[in-house]
C-alpha cells in the first residue's frame, strides 16, 4: 500500500518507467494518463479544447502547451483518476509543469510525487536497442530487463516478436539527448518544489519495484 498516488514519472527512455508502472497501477488502481490519449478523447468527444487542438492538427501545426494541460486537467478531475494516477510524458518541459501546476490547482488537485528512474546511459542505450514488439499485440518487451517467457514469442498472445527499424543505436542516442536538452530540467524544478524521489532503475525488476514503492510511503 503507498501513500502518494497522484505521480509523474520522470526519466530518460530506456529506464523502466512503463515497466515498473504496470504492476503499480494493478495494485494500487492508479489511472495511466497518456496525453496521446486525451487528445483523442477531446478531439473524438468534440469538446473547445478538442476543437482547438485539431485546429493546430490540421494547420500542421503542435498543440499548444496550454491546451494539453488543459485537457490532462479535465481527464485527472475524472471518476477514473479519484484513486490517483500516473502522469508518464508529460510534462516534458519547465513550461509544461508550470503550466499543469496551474491547471491542478483549479480543480483542486496537486503531485503528490514525482518519481525520477535513474540509471547509467550504457544501460538505457543497451535497453532502447533491445527492444521488441508482438506484431500481432504490440505488447512489447526488452530482452535485457524484461524478456518474453519464450524467446521470439509473444507471452501475452503467442504472436511473433520483432525489432522495430528505429531502434538503432543512432535513434537511442538521439533520444536521450532530447530527454537531456528538453526534459531533464525538470529534475531541478521538482525538487524545488520538494517532489522529487529517485530510484534506481538499473535493479532487476522486482527490486525496481520495491524501491518505488518505498519512495511512494
Amino acid at each position: 500500500m503507498i501513500n502518494k498516488k497522484n505521480l509523474v514519472f520522470l526519466g530518460p527512455p530506456g529506464a523502466g518507467k512503463g515497466t515498473l508502472s504496470a504492476p503499480l497501477m494493478e495494485a494500487e488502481k492508479l489511472a495511466h494518463i497518456s496525453t496521446g490519449d486525451i487528445l483523442r478523447g477531446e478531439i473524438a468527444a468534440g469538446t473547445e479544447l478538442g476543437k482547438s487542438a485539431k485546429a493546430c492538427m490540421d494547420a500542421g501545426k503542435l498543440v499548444p502547451d496550454d491546451v494539453v494541460a488543459g485537457m490532462v486537467a479535465n481527464k485527472l478531475s475524472s471518476p477514473e483518476c479519484a484513486d490517483g494516477f500516473i502522469l508518464d510524458g508529460f510534462p516534458r518541459t519547465v513550461a509544461q509543469a508550470e503550466l499543469l501546476k496551474k491547471e491542478l490547482e483549479k480543480i483542486g488537485s496537486k503531485l503528490d510525487a514525482v518519481v525520477l528512474f535513474d540509471a547509467p546511459e550504457d544501460l538505457l542505450l543497451q535497453r532502447l536497442t533491445a527492444r521488441i514488439m508482438c506484431r500481432k499485440c504490440n505488447t512489447g518487451y526488452n530482452k535485457i530487463f524484461c524478456p518474453p517467457k519464450q524467446e521470439g514469442i509473444c507471452d501475452a498472445c503467442g504472436g511473433e516478436l520483432y525489432q522495430r527499424s528505429d531502434d538503432s543505436l543512432e535513434t537511442a542516442q538521439n533520444r536521450l539527448k532530447v530527454y537531456r536538452e528538453q526534459t531533464a530540467p525538470l529534475i531541478d524544478f521538482y525538487t524545488a518544489a520538494g517532489l522529487l524521489v529517485t530510484i534506481d532503475s538499473s535493479l532487476p525488476k522486482d527490486e525496481g519495484y520495491a524501491a518505488l514503492c518505498a519512495v511512494l510511503q
